[in-house]
């Protein structure tokens, strides 16, 4: 990969998302740093998202039906996606190696490079509202 300059605007960026452990959208993120650059643009926290998980300092979390949301730790770890208020949590759980040995193992014709695994269904708020209602 091409050196890549690190402008104040990535670093900027860099530390706002390092700075919560909320998992935020992009617009989340353009909201906190136009606070610190004014005339900066959504395109531009696009970019440098893009350029930050490229160099593997982030990483971006897709689910189906909503938004990326970054996360500021690029450790393999695994992620709780609750399905009503879409809040994104890391999961405390050591992260399983084992799991790529195993499959490699299995599928040696592949060659793995590392796994992700989602959990998701209600946080425990969401969890004691749906108890309430019922």
């Amino acid at each position: 990969m091409p050196k890549v300059r690190n402008t104040k605007q990535r670093q900027i960026i860099l530390r706002v998302l390092k700075g919560t452990n909320t998992h935020p959208t992009a617009d989340w993120l353009y909201q906190k740093v136009k606070d610190k650059i004014p005339n900066i643009s959504l395109g531009t926290v696009y970019r440098n998202l893009g350029v930050l998980k490229e160099q593997e300092l982030i990483q971006e979390l897709r689910h189906a039906g909503s938004q990326s949301r970054y996360d500021g730790n690029p450790q393999p770890h695994y992620h709780f996606f609750c399905l009503d208020c879409g809040r994104v949590e890391d999961v405390i759980l050591p992260y399983s190696e084992q799991m790529d040995q195993d499959f490699q193992s299995q599928m040696p014709e592949y060659a793995v490079f590392g796994h992700k695994t989602e959990f998701y269904g209600c946080c425990p708020g969401c969890k004691k509202r749906k108890q309430e209602e019922e």
